[in-house]
């Protein structure tokens, strides 16, 4: 029988050649941890479908975040949940407010770390709609108002990048005009540009509480069965001054990553959003998956798809798991 003179099994034959040749490396510096912030002091209350994350006030957030840091995690994402709700999310922009704290204790705490904020309403409102609701449509004009007042009450606080997340026409150049009359034009936007209405997100929404009262958002986030229309979404967005575009959600979204990184030459980023999470804690726990080896074989595959950044629950695990390796 004839052989080609290739055989690319010869190559594959120890972890030392496998190692030679990989084309995908993961590494530490590719992870950003999301936290959940909120009023009081002392608190660290578990999420119940996320397994091991958690609720945290500014000073458990703070200690987390340096937790991150020593691991060699480069940034967190910083979620807030207010002390009371309204119908526009004032508690968003309030100086006071538990995002601006924890922007300012992790930053004095850990200067080096990169301090992302979410920019979104949902956590806020109590509708639960990304912004303003007129005769209980989402009225985007009025919500990019309230959005800039929220990126530079950000700013003020010392964050390095703002995340505007609902998916608003025109939100990544309000942010960027805003930020720059006010004298930060050095701070940089992560644009939540390919935000699809995804069944993934239910265990975030446990999170923060921040479930539509009614409704859905399907008029504002993107159907999940396009993919030329994220194209479009992160090249405009790349046009009003986005720093970072991201896809999200992550592992039913491989094709779009690859299509947005072959087309848009930003940083792309990829949220491994909560219902990823939770599947695999859940299976793991079960025992019917090898927890280390699924991590890291979903985390190399957002990598491999063309994320240069991943945000994800799961960024502590594994930034353990390649200090192993």
């Amino acid at each position: 029988m004839n052989f080609p003179d290739y055989r690319p099994r010869r190559m594959r034959r120890t972890e030392g050649l496998r190692r030679m040749i990989r084309e995908t490396r993961l590494s530490v510096d590719d992870f950003v941890y999301p936290l959940f912030v909120v009023p009081g002091s002392g608190v660290e209350k578990p999420i119940g479908s996320l397994p091991g994350q958690f609720n945290f006030s500014v000073d458990k957030a703070t200690d987390a975040a340096s937790r991150a840091a020593d691991l060699g995690i480069p940034s967190v994402l910083l979620f807030g949940i207010p002390e009371r709700k309204d119908a526009v999310g004032s508690e968003a922009w309030k100086e006071g407010g538990v995002v601006q704290k924890a922007i300012r204790s992790i930053k004095k705490a850990r200067p080096e770390l990169v301090v992302q904020a979410d920019a979104c309403f949902c956590e806020y409102t109590d509708h639960g709609h990304c912004g303003v609701l007129h005769e209980g449509e989402l009225d985007n004009d009025a919500s990019l108002e309230n959005l800039a007042r929220t990126v530079v009450s950000y700013a003020k606080a010392g964050v390095d990048v703002v995340a505007p997340s609902g998916m608003l026409d025109g939100f990544v150049g309000a942010c960027r005009e805003s930020l720059d009359e006010d004298g930060f034009d050095q701070v940089a936007i992560m644009a939540y540009s390919a935000k699809y209405a995804s069944a993934y997100y239910g265990p975030f929404r446990e999170a923060v509480n921040s479930a539509p009262q009614s409704g859905d958002r399907r008029g504002h986030q993107m159907d999940y069965a396009n993919v030329a229309e994220a194209v479009r979404e992160a090249s405009m967005d790349a046009a009003e001054g986005a720093d970072i575009v991201m896809i999200k959600p992550a592992l039913a979204y491989l094709d779009v990553i690859r299509a947005v990184s072959d087309e848009v030459n930003l940083p792309i980023a990829a949220y491994a959003v909560s219902g990823e999470y939770a599947m695999i804690e859940a299976a793991a726990e079960r025992g019917w998956i090898d927890k280390e080896r699924i991590v890291m074989e979903t985390l190399t595959g957002i990598r491999r798809a063309g994320a240069d950044i991943i945000i994800t629950y799961h960024a502590p695990y594994a930034a353990k798991l390649l200090a192993k390796s």
